[in-house]
């Protein structure tokens, strides 16, 4: 096992996760899921090589838990972790004034705190394995803020302040930092409301706000390239590639853009 090269996926349940975790381990890599869902981590298990992966039931908003996982996941791999694939998250959409505490924290604590966490708990394994990359998942919606979705929007900016911060305080261990900055991927996740306050899915945000939705496979070979590559953002879709463009050179536009109307 030692030898095999190893990815620690959390969010591996569902989504980005699961097709990540077959994008990988078809490379023979092993790969260790890690979810709130014990479920949706056995059905991606199930559509795994046997014998290439391991389970790890994980809050990424528990510091400790995060200790626990990894040190079980070390366990199984010879103490190396290649790739550590920040990717869990949540979406909640909406007018910032009808956004729930409960919502709002729930959003900073998952996607942002929660990568932070990753990224501590993950370092000393990361920097003992050579060739080593911190991958994270940030967003189309990290580029330029998108009305209705301020609070989603802020995360994922800060998850690409992570990344290229990391990326230089890491430099001088090896370790390669790098992220993910797809549009949406259209799961049934985005068909609930937005937000407790209203019949509007985050589906339908995402449709006003004109960002495209891609394949789940155009994100797993983008993670796969990301990894082995030297951009430190990846940029996943058409419409990544045109806020990234517009955010740089035409921002009034984008603004004009991004005001989703709500109904």
């Amino acid at each position: 096992m030692a030898e095999r090269k190893a990815i620690f996926i959390t969010g591996g349940g569902s989504g980005i996760g699961r097709a990540v975790a077959q994008r990988f381990a078809r490379e023979g890599w092993f790969v260790g899921l890690a979810d709130i869902s014990e479920s949706g981590m056995r059905e991606t298990a199930a559509l795994l090589p046997a014998g290439v992966s391991s389970t790890h039931r994980l809050d990424v908003r528990d510091r400790l838990a995060w200790d626990e996982a990894l040190a079980d996941f070390a366990e199984q791999t010879g103490g190396r972790i290649d790739v550590m694939f920040n990717n869990a998250g949540v979406a909640f959409s909406g007018p910032l004034s009808e956004m729930q505490e409960s919502e709002i924290d729930m959003l900073v604590d998952v996607n942002f705190r929660g990568v932070i966490y990753g990224a501590q708990a993950a370092r000393p394994y990361l920097a003992n394995t050579p060739g080593s990359c911190l991958l994270n998942t940030a967003s189309a919606a990290g580029l330029y803020g998108i009305a209705n979705m301020a609070t989603y929007s802020a995360t994922k900016f800060g998850v690409r302040a992570i990344t290229e911060a990391l990326d230089v305080e890491w430099a001088a261990d090896g370790i390669k930092v790098r992220d993910l900055m797809p549009g949406f991927i259209d799961t049934p996740l985005l068909e609930k409301p937005g937000n407790s306050q209203t019949n509007v899915t985050m589906r339908d945000n995402v449709v006003d706000a004109k960002i495209d939705f891609i394949p789940v496979e155009d994100v797993s070979q983008a993670a796969w390239d990301a990894v082995h590559g030297k951009k430190v953002h990846s940029l996943v879709g058409k419409t990544a590639k045109q806020l990234s463009f517009m955010a740089r050179f035409a921002p009034g536009l984008v603004r004009r853009r991004s005001l989703a109307p709500m109904e």
